[in-house]
């Protein structure tokens, strides 16, 4: 193979088409109601989904509605306003969008459909506070989770305690209202309850576990969210709830499918794919030490899969750091990876976000190869140090190694794509 990093773009072009939603949306609506369709969302594709949702439709009947997206990420929806707010720390766009969804929701009624288009995102975009919260509060208590080391799970199960609309809240203010919610799953094991902090379906955490994660990870949250979560108005309704009896929840895009989609792309490309799940989840400098092993087993043992072959798995990883450095868990685990490895013959790497946005910078991710170590001598970069800043980001920058696709209006994700091809190739 001559261009492999041309051949890992490819995988991960073909995961990201898998998830457009031009493409999974349309087979997964309804017929319009006898009264009115209003359709509300938040998250990275919701815009996308929302565009999707107004060419499908048809034209004589009721539509309009209110989506939130990332800046950068809002695309024309016809019928559908689409409106921009903050992403990973909530602003106050999102907070309006948030109050503004909430209204339309509760001014249905039973002939009424609410269309929630739910994916990746949503826990920051649909960002209004629970009780009396000041927004300021809930934006410290983001940028502390985020840095944390947290699971996206035990995050979103904190966020959904402090919100007045995630964890069911908004299924909840639809009253006797059809509700219908399209997601796109971003997180392992596509639980609908984590997708977005579950805006529309029952939460079965507690806001006891919520104060748990908060001690386990040593976060001291403002005095206003502690003594909220101390109320029993903070919990969020449960499985059982009536105020779920019209809702249907439906997950349209999985990682899964994406994984499977850059799998055909490699069979076709005559190299062997091991698809090792989209579950897999930890600190990407010590998921990256795993996969550089694994790497070389199957180069020089052909075990568990002899070279011509790819590894590609999906899963969200984190990165703990106390605010310093640029770089999202893609590039890191690039960059870590390509650190153990040491040049290795044979290897190359590519992860990415498949929203476009690897953590909060402009690039997807990264690639790396067994050139990497030479041409960090020539930039005058060193691979340990930028690891020990959580620089991944400026490292790759001075190499030209950045994967830069800007936003793509959908999410399932983190991507990752390992091809290993015998050391003489």
């Amino acid at each position: 193979m001559t261009e492999p990093e041309a051949f890992l773009r490819r995988l991960f072009d073909a995961a990201v088409a898998a998830a457009d939603p031009a493409l999974i949306v349309p087979p997964a609506l309804p017929e319009p109601p006898r009264g009115r369709t209003v359709v509300v969302g938040a998250g990275k594709a919701s815009a996308a989904m929302a565009r999707a949702v107004d060419a499908a439709w048809p034209a004589d009947a009721p539509l309009s509605g209110l989506v939130v997206t990332r800046y950068g990420h809002g695309c024309p929806a016809g019928r559908i306003e689409i409106v921009e707010a903050s992403h990973p720390v909530p602003d106050a766009a999102g907070a309006a969008a948030a109050d503004r969804i909430l209204a339309l929701a509760q001014g249905l009624g039973p002939d009424d459909l609410l269309l929630c288009l739910v994916s990746g995102g949503g826990s920051a975009l649909l960002s209004k506070p629970a009780g009396d919260i000041p927004r300021e509060d809930k934006q410290a208590l983001t940028k502390a989770l985020l840095q944390s080391g947290a699971a996206i799970d035990e995050m979103n199960c904190v966020r959904k305690h402090v919100s007045a609309v995630k964890g069911g809240r908004l299924a909840q203010a639809a009253g006797g209202a059809r509700v219908l919610a399209l997601v796109i799953s971003d997180v392992a094991g596509d639980d609908p309850s984590v997708i977005a902090s579950g805006p529309t379906v029952p939460d079965p955490t507690t806001r006891h576990e919520a104060q748990a994660i908060l001690r386990r990870y040593g976060i001291a949250v403002p005095a206003s969210i502690a003594a909220w979560l101390d109320r029993e108005e903070a919990e969020t309704p449960k499985p059982g709830d009536p105020a779920f009896e019209s809702v249907e929840t439906r997950v349209i895009g999985r990682p899964l499918a994406s994984l499977l989609a850059a799998r055909d792309a490699a069979l076709a490309a005559g190299v062997t794919p091991l698809v090792l799940g989209d579950v897999i989840e930890g600190e990407a400098k010590e998921v990256a030490k795993v996969f550089a092993g694994m790497a070389l087993s199957c180069r020089d043992h052909g075990m568990p899969v002899a070279p011509p072959c790819v590894l590609l798995s999906g899963g969200e990883l984190t990165v703990t750091h106390g605010g310093e450095g640029r770089g999202g868990p893609n590039a890191e685990f690039v960059l870590a990876m390509a650190a153990a490895l040491e040049g290795a013959a044979g290897i190359h790497m590519l992860a990415c976000d498949t929203d476009g946005i690897d953590g909060s910078e402009d690039n997807a991710g990264a690639l790396a190869g067994p050139g990497t170590p030479a041409a960090a001598r020539a930039a005058g970069v060193a691979a340990a140090d930028h690891l020990a800043r959580h620089d991944s980001y400026g490292f790759f920058q001075a190499l030209g190694a950045l994967v830069t696709t800007g936003p793509t209006l959908t999410n399932v994700n983190d991507f990752r794509a390992v091809l290993v091809l015998p050391p003489d190739a």
